[in-house]
Order: structure tokens, then sequence, then C-alpha cells
């Protein structure tokens, strides 16, 4: 038995922080938006008459295979819900990856993701899509909103959750980022550039704990703008508080901002996430292309793309 899924990545419309609760952690509020950039995730399913086995393979050499992976985390967590005493065989996980690593794009929490998905199908679990977000709370923050988006674009969810309004391209993330509320999001195309960095999300929020932040998105009005397509609106709110600590440590990701910002002629440009991915909007597939071609001479990993709707 085997399944493929795409393991979509995430764009920042915008992101705020409002505050650390009692645990420590952030308070954010941003609305996520799923992109057409994708990874490919084979699962297959192999019985056996006893124990249980994971094998997990990837075209990327320096990503790990073990626990470290979320692809391998979600398949012990849908053991556990399974009952692994009922459990036997042998599952493989291939990974073909196109995201970039560690990139604000929430490309290893899709992952995770998918397999939830995957094996949700496979093992016939039936679990609801609700359920499904609640064990990709256990993977990370990120990982419930790859699994709404997930099930509202792959063709082998999308008549399993037909009619369930969790099943969706955009959401408003509150809490620690966990507490969805789908939205119409946005269509537009999409450029996208990174670094050849990484950044710490953890020191990105720690960073502006000490910083003053003086503008933040007015989510309410970004929401407003989704829903009536007042581009205006969109564009106006396209903030990521994060962007005061990453721009100022990191001189790549501005020289790659103030590029893009260049070639999108006026359009927002905004960081993903803590970065140190910059993506910005633009008009046609054949804008994407040609700004595409120009950040390649800047970034390697650069795409174009759009939002999934």
């Amino acid at each position: 038995m085997d399944i493929t899924l795409k393991s979509y990545a995430k764009i920042n419309l915008s992101l705020d922080v409002k505050g650390v609760n009692e645990a420590g952690m952030h308070l954010v509020e941003m609305v996520m938006q799923q992109i057409l950039l994708c990874d490919d995730i084979s699962i297959r399913w192999t019985p056996g008459a006893e124990g249980f086995d994971i094998r997990l393979k990837t075209n990327r050499k320096y990503l790990p295979t073990d626990e470290r992976n979320l692809a391998y985390k979600g398949a012990l967590v849908m053991r556990e819900l399974f009952g692994e005493k009922d459990l036997s065989g042998t599952l493989d996980i291939n990974i073909k990856k196109r995201i970039p690593v560690a990139a604000g794009l929430a490309g290893g929490s899709g992952n995770g993701a998918a397999v939830l998905h995957g094996l949700n199908v496979l093992w016939g679990m039936d679990l609801s899509l609700k359920e499904l977000c609640r064990a990709g709370e256990k993977l990370g923050s990120d990982v419930p909103f790859c699994v709404m988006g997930q099930a509202a674009e792959n063709d082998g969810l999308k008549e399993r959750f037909a009619g369930d309004p969790l099943a969706s391209h955009c959401a408003l993330a509150t809490g620690t980022g966990t507490d969805l509320q789908p939205l119409k999001g946005l269509e537009s195309h999409i450029i996208l550039s990174k670094p050849p960095i990484s950044v710490s999300t953890a020191k990105a929020y720690h960073g502006i704990d000490s910083i003053e932040i003086t503008e933040r998105p007015d989510t309410a009005e970004m929401i407003e703008g989704l829903k009536t397509k007042d581009l205006a609106r969109i564009e106006k709110n396209m903030v990521n508080v994060l962007e005061n600590y990453t721009l100022m440590e990191y001189p790549t990701v501005v020289y790659t901002k103030n590029k893009m910002q260049e070639l999108c002629e006026g359009r927002a440009v905004l960081m993903s996430g803590s970065g140190p991915s910059v993506y910005g909007l633009t008009d046609s597939i054949r804008h994407s292309r040609t700004i595409c071609d120009e950040m390649k001479k800047i970034n390697r990993e650069s795409f174009w793309t759009r939002t999934t709707y």
C-alpha cells in the first residue's frame, strides 16, 4: 500500500507578536498562506509478521533520516494514535525536497503533516481534520496549518475532507500559532528567494523582545482585504515584526529584500517567518520568471510560483 502527497510551503502575509505566555512562549497573530512550491512525500506501508521499522530517505544528503526529521516523528505520533501493539511492518518514507531548508517556509513542518495525512489513509484511521491538526501540534506550531492546506490542495485528500471548513489554503494563527481560523486566501503570483544562510527562529523571537517595534500589521484590515480582494489593504498590512531582528543581524537578507523591492516595482515584498526567505508579489508568470532570473544571480535558491486558492 502506498500514497504520494504534495507537501506545500507557506508564507506569512503578516506576522505580529502580541506577548509572552507563562511558559515563556511568544504569542502570535499572523496570517499564513500556502503556496504551490512543494516537496513530494511518498509513503509505502508493508505489513509484516512482527516489529515496526521506519526507513526514511531524501534527496538531500544533509537532512537527518531519524527522529530529528519531522516526517519520521509524524510516523511515531500516528503509530501511537493507532495503538502500537496492533501494528507490525515496514514504513518507507521518501522525501523529494524542493523547498529550501531552514528558510521560514515550513518545509519540514509540511513533510510531517504529509506523513500524518498519508498514514491516516494507509492505515484506515479515518481521523478528522481537527484530529489530525491536534496530532500535528505534537510536531510543531506550523504543522497544523500545513495539515489544513494539504487537505485543501492535494487531489488525494480533497474528496476526503470536502465540506470541512478547516481544509483551507489560508488561516489566521493566534496563541502559540496552533489556534487557526480559516480565511479566504490571497490570489497572486509570487517570487521567492532564500539567501544561503540559516536564521534561528528562537533567536529571532527572543531578539525582538528588546527592540521597540514601530510598525505592526492591522490584522483585521488584512482579513477584510482578503475577503474583498482589496490588494491595497492587503499589501498595506503585509508587515512582519521579526524583520526588526533578522534585517538588523543579517545584511544578506537586507540585500535580498532591497533587490527584490527594486525588481517588483512597488509591489509588496516581505520576509517569511523568521527568515531568511524573502518573497514579493508579482503581476504575472512572465513577470515572476523575469525577476527570478535576476534573483538567481544573487541567491541560487530562488523560485517563481503562486499562492494556492
